[in-house]
């Protein structure tokens, strides 16, 4: 079907891409693509192969490079663009702009200018993840990428302990395996959970299971593609003293006192004061 070329209102069109399957395209996004002055793209070729496996034509129209790393510049003269009466559609490399990739200042700016901002919904890892993992779906947190610092993933891990919700998190082949295995420790093995990687691809794979099971199973494979981990919500359990005990000695190996108390007394659900006091006794006796 070829898309509906017709004026767009003026104003920044922020519109969602496939995340995998070409054909995961709208209707909408396409007849937005087709007719707008201007295509901001995080990556300009991945934008023109996209009109073009659709049959969405360039006819000359200005293509802008627009991510995280444009100067300010380029920002200012996209939104005098649209004051003046222009519209620009808006896709980042895949999925839907601002959910973990660019735009929001793009976005921001656009709206402290008056200028109107509209979206085109389509595809998202976040959704689809969720739609495949076998957890609950009536409450969620969108949490992204966790830090490529291990101490200060550690700490942003322990403080998703008791959310109450599912949780969707963001991560690279290089670090998916060490980030479960993480996750396992700190919020307990038996916490269910999905590792959804591909989706929508031709590799498409889905992992459910207790989380100590699924960092197994990644410490044995090979990691490869776009990785999405869905996590069940937690359940907080009384603690003994020798288990808190424990898990302090441990994480004092490689933490300075505060972090490993902070660490521990979030994944356990005891008092950090009380906690901070055990490891201040232990590290001394060390």
């Amino acid at each position: 079907m070829i898309p509906e070329t017709k004026p767009v209102s003026a104003g920044l069109h922020l519109v969602s891409t496939p995340i995998g399957t070409a054909r995961d395209i709208t209707l909408r996004a396409l007849d937005v693509l087709a007719g707008a002055d201007i295509v901001a793209a995080e990556d300009t070729r991945t934008a023109r192969r996209l009109m073009e496996i659709h049959g969405v034509a360039v006819k000359g129209r200005r293509f802008v490079a627009y991510h995280d790393h444009s100067a300010p510049s380029v920002r200012d003269d996209l939104v005098s663009r649209m004051s003046e009466g222009q519209s620009v559609a808006y896709v980042s490399e895949a999925g839907t702009p601002l959910v973990a990739d660019p735009g929001y200042a793009l976005a921001r700016s656009a709206i402290a200018a008056e200028v109107p901002v509209h979206a085109a919904p389509g595809a998202s890892a976040v959704l689809a993840a969720l739609a495949v993992a076998g957890l609950p779906t009536d409450r969620f947190a969108f949490i992204g990428f966790l830090s490529s610092q291990a101490t200060q993933r550690d700490r942003e891990i322990t403080e998703l302990r008791d959310l109450p919700m599912t949780l969707v998190i963001y991560e690279s082949p290089h670090r998916v395996a060490a980030t479960v295995a993480r996750m396992a420790e700190i919020l307990g093995p038996d916490r269910p959970a999905a590792i959804c990687r591909e989706l929508t691809k031709k590799f498409e794979e889905v992992i459910r299971g207790p989380i100590g099971t699924l960092a197994t199973q990644l410490a044995e494979g090979q990691t490869r593609g776009e990785y999405v981990i869905v996590l069940g919500k937690g359940e907080t359990e009384v603690t003994g003293e020798d288990d808190l005990r424990a898990a302090l000695k441990d994480a004092l190996r490689t933490m300075r006192v505060k972090d490993a108390a902070n660490m521990v007394a979030g994944a356990m659900g005891v008092p950090r004061r009380d906690v901070y006091q055990m490891a201040l006794e232990l590290s001394k006796k060390d």
